[in-house]
């Protein structure tokens, strides 16, 4: 819980919200995983939250 909590407080001092909250936890989950590709509709919003993994993050 105390690794999602960050999360969300990171979020909200970045003025994020809504969604983009929901696509920060999944990144963080994706980083931690060590997932070499990323799949979503959502590309801009992905690479938003994680441009760490700008590379990784795709359209299927």
């Amino acid at each position: 819980m105390g690794e999602q909590l960050a999360v969300v407080r990171a979020c909200s001092r970045q003025g994020l919200a809504g969604g983009l909250v929901y696509d920060a936890l999944g990144m963080t989950a994706a980083r931690k995983a060590g997932c070499e590709r990323i799949y979503t509709y959502n590309v801009k919003h992905f690479r938003q939250v994680a441009p760490d993994l700008h590379d990784r993050i795709f359209m299927p």
